[in-house]
């Protein structure tokens, strides 16, 4: 008998719980194994990502019918998923979901507990909207819990932005995120793209920001499968928020110069900066870990990006003979490893993983990557650091720590970009200047 979609968002939940893989690489890699329709692969991706999203808010339901009873994490699991498709999935009548949960205890080895799982979701059925009316409130009442956010995160984002504008942005993060397109004029233009999308039946709306321009990005609203996507493969366009864009128009690198994209992988940042400089010039493109510049690489041919040179090698970067002097870029983009708070609605397990432990070692990190880099740029050159967080240590405190430290350099500009207001992921840039000479 093939896996439904419920099996699959269950197996992939279960292999999250062991911890290691983020849930979005598990799912990937389950998927196309499973050979779901295209509305069950739908449905189980809805299954996974809602589960995980809602995870906090889930829990506390459970507890309210089991506790103090511990729950072994298969039977958690299943009884996420059930609760899952009762409050959030108005698609999915409530007795078909109870049934469905139940079924699937069996098929999991949990059957033992089926009738367990058909008494507390059947309770929560006939409560229904008394609950829904208790989860609203919540959310005014406890932020965190109603939005299903760390509470430390939430407590920190108030502290900063205020109630309204942090209950937004947690808003934002529990909705499904859109998918972009940025057009990839190295191949194609916006005329020839738009009319093979629509010959492949994708549904498309063009989308601009004051830091993308007309005729770049596109919101798409359904689209064939990557791999029978003849426009994808022919590397005419490249999936990638606008908020990443941001980083390259900052840089503003123009055809002729030498650019060091540092931390490149998977590439969006890198063939967009080949793609302003028309493939003329040199972009050293680094990343620390083979696997990922392998990505990289494969879009880059995709692409048509041929400007690109991949490295692994630390920093500093050793001479280029293609270089002149040997040494020294006309501009460098720090795309910095970071907590990725400004993309959450994008990641999904990301909001449980984060800790202010871990911004605190990023930070050390992110500073000594600023400052190695502007080693490598040359007198008068840019350097702009960016990332896709909204924690200050993270972004304007970086910037300050380097300036001080660095008397040969001046900010230019920075920006940081909010999620539930320009309506993209959340992105910051910097633009710092090295003196010229004297």
């Amino acid at each position: 008998m093939n896996e439904s979609p419920r099996e699959i968002a269950a197996q992939v939940l279960r292999r999250r719980h062991g911890g290691g893989e983020f849930v979005e690489t598990l799912l990937e890699q389950a998927l196309p194994r499973a050979k779901l329709a295209k509305l069950d692969r739908a449905l189980c991706q809805e299954l996974v990502y809602g589960v995980v999203r809602w995870e906090m808010t889930l829990d506390w339901l459970v507890a309210r019918k089991t506790s103090p009873r511990p729950q072994s994490p298969a039977v958690q699991i299943l009884l996420r998923l059930g609760l899952y498709q009762i409050f959030w999935l108005q698609r999915i009548p409530a007795h078909a979901a109870v049934h469905e949960t139940v079924e699937l205890a069996r098929r999991m080895g949990c059957a033992a507990q089926a009738g367990f799982l058909n008494a507390v979701l059947r309770g929560y059925t006939r409560e229904r909207e008394t609950v829904l009316a208790q989860l609203a409130a919540l959310q005014d009442t406890d932020p965190a819990l109603g939005y299903s956010h760390p509470k430390w995160l939430v407590e920190r984002w108030q502290s900063r932005w205020g109630r309204e504008k942090t209950k937004q942005l947690l808003e934002w993060n529990n909705s499904p995120p859109p998918t972009f397109a940025r057009l990839n004029l190295l191949k194609t233009d916006a005329a020839t793209l738009t009319s093979l999308w629509q010959s492949e039946e994708t549904a498309f709306t063009p989308r601009q920001w004051d830091w993308t321009g007309e005729n770049l990005v596109y919101e798409l609203s359904s689209h064939p499968s990557v791999t029978d996507w003849p426009a994808f493969q022919k590397g005419y366009f490249y999936i990638q928020d606008p908020s990443t864009l941001l980083a390259v128009q900052a840089l503003d690198p123009q055809p002729g110069e030498t650019i060091l994209d540092l931390c490149a992988a998977p590439g969006g940042k890198t063939t967009f900066i080949a793609q302003r400089m028309r493939n003329l010039g040199l972009i050293v493109a680094h990343d620390n870990q083979p696997q990922r510049l392998r990505r990289l690489q494969d879009n880059c041919s995709r692409l048509g990006a041929t400007c690109v040179e991949t490295t692994t090698n630390l920093l500093p970067l050793p001479p280029n003979p293609k270089l002149s002097p040997p040494l020294g870029f006309h501009r460098i983009l720090v795309d910095a490893p970071c907590s990725n708070t400004g993309v959450l609605r994008r990641r999904v397990d990301l909001r449980w993983r984060v800790t202010l432990q871990e911004i605190e070692r990023l930070r050390l990190a992110q500073l000594a990557l600023l400052a190695q880099a502007a080693r490598q740029l040359k007198p008068g050159g840019r350097l702009v650091y960016s990332t896709c967080s909204l924690e200050p240590e993270e972004n304007e405190a970086i910037v300050g720590g380097f300036l001080s430290s660095h008397p040969g350099f001046t900010l230019h500009s920075q920006r940081q970009i909010f999620p539930s207001i320009e309506s993209v992921d959340g992105a910051f840039a910097a633009v710092l200047r090295r003196s010229p000479p004297s």
